[in-house]
């Protein structure tokens, strides 16, 4: 499975903490809110924590090693 291979990946490890850190609540306020059907709130939330320059730079790492 594709997703546990970039798991294990020193980027995906890294991803996976600046989750929790960074963007635990806004994750889970974004499943929550998913879940409740209102995607407009899910989409905020997310876009929220992607505009983070942490995180844009992890994705960048990701995307180029499994791109």
């Amino acid at each position: 499975d594709e997703a546990v291979k970039i798991a294990q990946t020193p980027q995906g490890k890294q991803l996976a903490s600046m989750l929790q850190q960074l963007g635990g609540t806004s994750v889970r306020q974004a499943m929550d809110a998913a879940a409740a059907g209102d995607m407009i709130q899910a989409k905020q939330l997310l876009t929220q924590l992607m505009q983070d320059p942490q995180m844009q730079q992890i994705l960048e790492q990701l995307g180029g090693s499994h791109g």
